[in-house]
């Protein structure tokens, strides 16, 4: 099992949002924080999925970016389908 400090999981959070925002299109969320939170709640959401499909603990440094960044995206997406579209200006 990986354990990591709180400097880790932001270390995460940030690479795992910052590749989601590239994947999923859009507007909300974004920028250098937004990306960190995002990431982080996509390692949550991430490692739940994980578990609900019984794929087990991330091995290592780069399961975690992976599981971060599956759950991110996740969450990108869900942010995304959540926001305001923009007003029609007539």
């Amino acid at each position: 099992m990986l354990e990591m400090d709180v400097i880790g999981w932001i270390v995460v959070g940030l690479i795992a949002g910052a590749l989601s925002g590239l994947l999923v299109p859009g507007r909300a969320a974004r920028g250098c924080l937004a990306n960190i939170v995002v990431g982080v709640l996509g390692g949550v959401v991430g490692g739940w999925i994980g578990r609900q499909l019984a794929f087990g603990d991330p091995q290592g440094f780069l399961g975690a970016i992976v599981v971060a960044l599956v759950g991110a995206v996740v969450v990108r997406v869900i942010l995304e389908a959540l926001s305001p579209k923009e007003a029609r200006r007539w």
